[in-house]
């Protein structure tokens, strides 16, 4: 089953040329390809907007229904119903909705489960689990997912983003980054910084402190490296900048050029745009990547040469990924690689 970023790819049957998504990738996992934003919204007049806002830009950023600090003590279950109605309905026109759960620690944990799934499993994008402590924690919760689906006939496995914002969890993020089902390592800054009782200051969770006091630092490179080796997307933390967008801006071009993130988070409408902008390929790149693609297929995927460089399947993974990602931030492609490549 190929990665959801994967969707609207235009296959080829035997008679036509070889596309890249069959050839490049034979035998293994592709790595995920998701949007660059992950929006969170928990009440549903700002779910509703985030949904209103996807349809008109297209699907360049996801949203995530948060039933966890979302939902009021008391109303976990009304609130669970709600998201799922959201993301059932006509609204979620690009199936790019998932939902946020209580952590494990939580009474309600799993019955916001069993009516996220229960109501809305064939049109949920992802699950996210918040604040686990370990492993063992992670994959107790996708166990439990795995059975709520089974319950409930849904046969496409959910995939799971997992919140590491703990010091266990960020003591085991490499096991946990390597669990079967897990799409998204996601930065909880806020969480982590809180953990720290006070040694790291508060001035770390904005910039310029979030990108340089030390454990921080430390946190955030290791969370992208874990992610990166397993075949996961790592997603940075959301900027607490609501208004300027050149701060914005910086501080997704930073999560993406200093840290290796491809992905984050956004709370705020104003947020989305810069930073789909700043995890942007830059365009004469993916030119360049079109070119070599076009190319490599008119030579059935053997070596070619471009612009004086030899390139071979090697490259064509690192091209094909990035055309890829271009896509998914809503970049236009030239005539012929969109026509060759993409179904739409």
């Amino acid at each position: 089953m190929l990665a959801p970023g994967f969707h609207g790819i235009k296959h080829m049957n035997a008679s036509c040329t070889t596309h890249p998504a069959d050839i490049l990738f034979s035998g293994e996992k592709p790595f995920p390809i998701l949007p660059a934003v992950d929006h969170y919204a928990g009440s549903e007049k700002l779910i509703r907007k985030a949904l209103a806002l996807q349809q008109t830009l297209g699907p360049i950023f996801d949203i995530t229904g948060d039933c966890e600090d979302g939902a009021r003590a008391g109303a976990e279950a009304e609130h669970a119903e709600m998201v799922a109605t959201l993301a059932l309905s006509d609204e979620n026109r690009h199936g790019r909705m998932g939902a946020r759960i209580h952590d494990i620690t939580h009474a309600h944990w799993q019955r916001d489960l069993e009516i996220l799934v229960g109501t809305a499993g064939h049109r949920l994008a992802f699950i996210t689990l918040p604040k686990v402590r370990s492993a063992a924690d992670t994959a107790a919760q996708i166990a439990a997912l795995r059975r709520v689906e089974n319950t409930h006939g849904i046969t496409r496995p959910l995939p799971v983003h997992v919140l590491i914002e703990t010091h266990g969890a960020l003591r085991e993020v490499w096991n946990i980054a390597a669990l079967e089902g897990v799409e998204s390592i996601d930065f909880g800054l806020m969480d982590f910084v809180s953990g720290h009782h006070g040694a790291i200051p508060g001035s770390a969770m904005k910039s310029p402190d979030q990108f340089e006091h030390p454990l921080v630092v430390r946190a955030k490179t290791e969370i992208s490296a874990a992610a990166l080796a397993n075949g996961v997307v790592p997603s940075h933390n959301v900027t607490t900048e609501l208004k300027d967008l050149d701060i914005i801006r910086s501080d997704a071009t930073r999560a993406r050029r200093e840290f290796g993130y491809l992905r984050m988070w956004s709370i705020h409408p104003n947020q989305i745009q810069p930073i789909v902008e700043a995890m942007r390929p830059d365009f004469s790149e993916v030119q360049e990547a079109a070119e070599i693609l076009i190319a490599a297929q008119d030579a059935s995927w053997g070596p070619i040469q471009h612009n004086g460089r030899l390139h071979d399947r090697a490259s064509y993974r690192y091209y094909w990924e990035l055309l890829l990602r271009a896509r998914s931030t809503g970049m236009q492609l030239s005539d012929d690689a969109a026509g060759r490549f993409f179904e739409n």
